[in-house]
């Protein structure tokens, strides 16, 4: 006698299993596009150091050297170090970015669950009556026969409490990649933001750095000012002195005034420019600006040799480009999404639970039931829709590519304007401060002969006012200076490195 128990139906989960062990990614492989890059730094050539005055600044040697760290700590100054900290800690604007890379990364979590089934439970109770005189249809006997009761004219039927605890399964294979080109693209998106918070981080190093050096030159002009004004002062009592001799004249007296009065004018406006910077460096360190003061400092710092390394180190040590390249990244993922909307889908479902209507004998053979199920679909006609949008995102790589390259030639753009800038103000300030030192032995001898009767107080204004013109140039200088370091140090990326961009 033949057996009638139905065989096992593998043959039906062949294309299933076939097709999950086959499944691949769909869309361009993504490599990174080559960039211009030169072989050396023009400007830090030895060919435009010829004619340099004696003392001025050079780029650190070896030239493959590499910022690295806290990179402020290169100028020596406690006070900035103490600032830069703050910073890192209280600057809102940090904070903000900070926030959106942890979104960013969240974002990742959520795509990746796309790779993951679906499970879900619902259990029930489900209390019903049905009104007299209505069939209902019925299993009686062990034998399986089926029949249909009544309710006579006048009868009642009894309630009939359901308990149910079901629960289902639901996948979606991720056959041709839409899953984890997603996953990729928000991942690199989660680069991108990895790399713009370290951009912005830079960026508010490098204007506190700048805004303390900015202060520290508005001490050293206000310095300049209130010994201008002393000087004046003496001269004034001079004139005066000569006046109630007989030997000068109120003319003189009154030119001395003039060039006093004018010295403590300019002393008054350089207290309001260093106000503001000294309130710009409140908000950057997360202060409000009526708690936070700094004492007045005379400017001492000179610019040091900073490394500059080789430019093709220049691709991994700014964020800038590290972003850029990883946003091609991201564009190039979002190829592969969409291609994949070309291909079919494939949804597989399953149910299974308990259902009676006695809570005791919910868990038993009797109540157990289940379901299995696998659903395909494909787009037939879309009306070019997906061609237009795999169109979109291929020209959104392309567009990224180009600003991405436009980044790495305005990198090179702004090393090479930094160089120069340290090279030719510091051969520039070298030869202000003979000017200076001219200057002051002009006043000297101007001053001597008037005090002798020689010459006219005119002289001794005119020198004066040569000498206050010189060193305010000097100052300028110093602060131009030490900001274009500062400036020349974010152009090489601080002293970061794309190996710090989170992993996937």
């Amino acid at each position: 006698m033949s057996s009638t128990r139905p065989r096992p139906r593998t043959l039906g989960m062949c294309p299933v299993t076939a097709g999950l062990l086959m499944a691949c990614t769909v869309g361009p492989q993504y490599q990174r596009p080559p960039a211009s890059v030169p072989p050396n730094y023009k400007e830090s050539s030895a060919a435009a150091y010829q004619g340099a005055a004696a003392g001025s600044w050079r780029p650190a040697a070896p030239a493959d050297a590499a910022l690295k760290g806290d990179w402020w700590r290169i100028f020596n100054e406690p006070e900035l170090d103490a600032l830069e900290q703050q910073l890192n800690i209280n600057n809102q604007t940090l904070v903000e970015y900070f926030q959106n890379f942890m979104a960013a990364r969240a974002q990742v979590a959520q795509a990746r669950a796309g790779l993951f089934p679906t499970v879900s439970v619902a259990p029930s109770v489900t209390r019903s009556h049905q009104a007299a005189g209505v069939s209902s249809v019925v299993t009686t006997g062990s034998g399986g026969t089926t029949g249909t009761t009544g309710a006579t004219a006048g009868g009642t039927r009894e309630p009939i409490t359901v308990f149910s605890l079901p629960a289902d399964v639901s996948w979606a294979p991720d056959l041709w990649g839409r899953i984890r080109n997603t996953v990729a693209a928000y991942r690199y998106a989660a680069q991108v933001s990895a790399a713009d918070l370290q951009n912005e981080t830079l960026t508010e190093q490098a204007s506190l750095a700048e805004y303390y050096f900015e202060l520290r030159g508005e001490d050293a002009l206000q310095d300049i000012y209130n010994r201008t004004a002393a000087a004046d002062q003496q001269s004034l009592d001079l004139t005066k002195a000569l006046l109630d001799t007989g030997i000068d004249n109120a003319e003189d007296v009154a030119g001395a005034q003039v060039t006093l009065a004018n010295a403590l004018a300019s002393a008054a406006g350089v207290a309001a420019t260093r106000a503001q910077y000294e309130h710009a460096i409140a908000m950057l360190i997360g202060k409000p600006a009526s708690e936070f003061s700094l004492p007045v400092k005379n400017l001492s710092t000179t610019p040091p040799p900073i490394p500059i390394a080789v430019p093709s180190a220049l691709l991994q040590r700014r964020p800038d480009i590290a972003a850029a390249e990883r946003t091609m990244a991201e564009a190039n993922a979002q190829i592969g999404v969409a291609t994949a909307a070309y291909y079919p889908s494939l949804t597989l479902s399953g149910s299974s639970g308990f259902e009676s209507t006695d809570l005791g004998s919910l868990f038993s053979a009797s109540g157990f039931l289940w379901s299995l199920g696998a659903t395909a679909s494909e787009t037939l006609f879309d009306g070019g829709l997906r061609h237009a949008t795999v169109a979109q995102y291929r020209a959104t790589y392309n567009a990224d590519v180009a600003a991405y390259r436009q980044t790495v030639l305005t990198a090179f753009q702004q090393v090479e304007d930094g160089i120069a800038t340290l090279r030719v103000l510091s051969n520039q300030l070298a030869r202000q401060q003979d000017a200076v030192k001219a200057a002051q032995q002009y006043v000297d001898i101007a001053t001597a002969r008037y005090q002798t009767g020689l010459d006219p107080y005119l002289d001794v204004m005119t020198a004066q006012t040569t000498l206050l013109s010189d060193r305010l140039t000097q100052v300028t200088q110093q602060v131009s200076e030490l900001t274009g370091a500062v400036e020349l140090i974010q152009a090489l990326g601080g002293g970061w490195n794309a190996s710090q961009l989170p992993s996937h």
